[in-house]
């Protein structure tokens, strides 16, 4: 058995996108065929695996897995590739709109950009106090589709964020669902730097969507940004985040970046089966 896929990336972060709309892949069961096919050196490697279904609410479906097999609300790097590839597929139009846990999601296919309309975001709390081992960690917390705790931190580039992410992902505070962990710092009221451990990967990525939004919220929360933001993630790519802010509450959230074809191929069962 052969299966045509995309290896797409959003700013870093790497997806396999596959065209589920006949079924051949049981999106109910299909932890372990995402958690091998995700493996990297052994099989195709990726963040993430993204299959399109149909929808009667929207232009398509999308059913997105982590690399460890967990399905996830919202990816907004994803979701940009998965609307890149519904264009080129033919599924849908230059303007599209896709269903997700989080909602339907509306997009648009700007050549290899992609401009996506945010979920309302949610939950919003600032300067949360959260004891781990003896320190005290201030830090923030949105919801742009999926959990996300924003930490400012002076030095960024030698923060250590495979041990302190995993210390806040894992923290009782936001069981049980968990958490992403975002660490960032504010450049100007323009732009931001950031890196992110992601829940799922349970490792630093090189880029998180969603991570990139709740940077941007919390800091014009705090006073420290106004809208559009440039958000630079650890791969080098920028994110452009564009918001309205009313008091306490943000409307019309975009995320805009690139989503880019890396290659098309066949994935033969061997990949996934051994």
């Amino acid at each position: 058995m052969k299966m045509d896929f995309f290896k797409m990336s959003g700013a870093g972060n790497d997806f396999i996108v596959i065209d589920n709309r006949l079924g051949i892949i049981d999106h109910d069961n299909c932890t372990d065929f995402v958690e091998k096919v995700c493996r990297r050196g052994v099989s195709v490697g990726a963040d993430g695996v993204i299959l399109i279904t149909n929808s009667d609410k929207a232009d398509f479906k999308w059913h997105f897995f982590n690399a460890d097999g967990s399905e996830a609300e919202m990816c907004g790097n994803g979701a940009r590739c998965a609307a890149r590839f519904a264009y080129l597929k033919g599924i849908a139009g230059e303007k599209l709109s896709l269903e997700t846990l989080a909602g339907i999601i509306h997009a648009e296919v700007l050549g290899h950009r992609v401009r996506l309309e945010m979920s309302k975001p949610h939950a919003l709390e600032l300067d949360i106090r959260l004891p781990i081992e003896g320190k005290e960690y201030l830090v923030n917390f949105v919801n742009t589709g999926v959990p996300h705790v924003v930490k400012f931190v002076q030095e960024l580039e030698n923060y250590d964020v495979q041990k302190t992410g995993k210390e806040v992902r894992f923290h009782p505070h936001f069981q049980p669902a968990g958490t992403n962990v975002n660490f960032i710092a504010v450049h100007d009221r323009s732009h931001i730097n950031i890196r992110t451990y992601e829940r799922g990967v349970e490792d630093e990525t090189l880029a998180c969507g969603t991570g990139a939004v709740a940077a941007a919220l919390i800091s014009a929360s705090s006073g420290q940004v106004d809208s559009p933001v440039n958000v630079k993630t650890k791969g080098g790519s920028t994110l452009t985040i564009h918001f309205e802010k009313d008091g306490s509450d943000f409307k019309k959230v975009f995320l805009e970046g690139e989503a880019c074809v890396v290659y098309e191929g066949q994935l033969w069962e061997e990949g996934w089966k051994s």
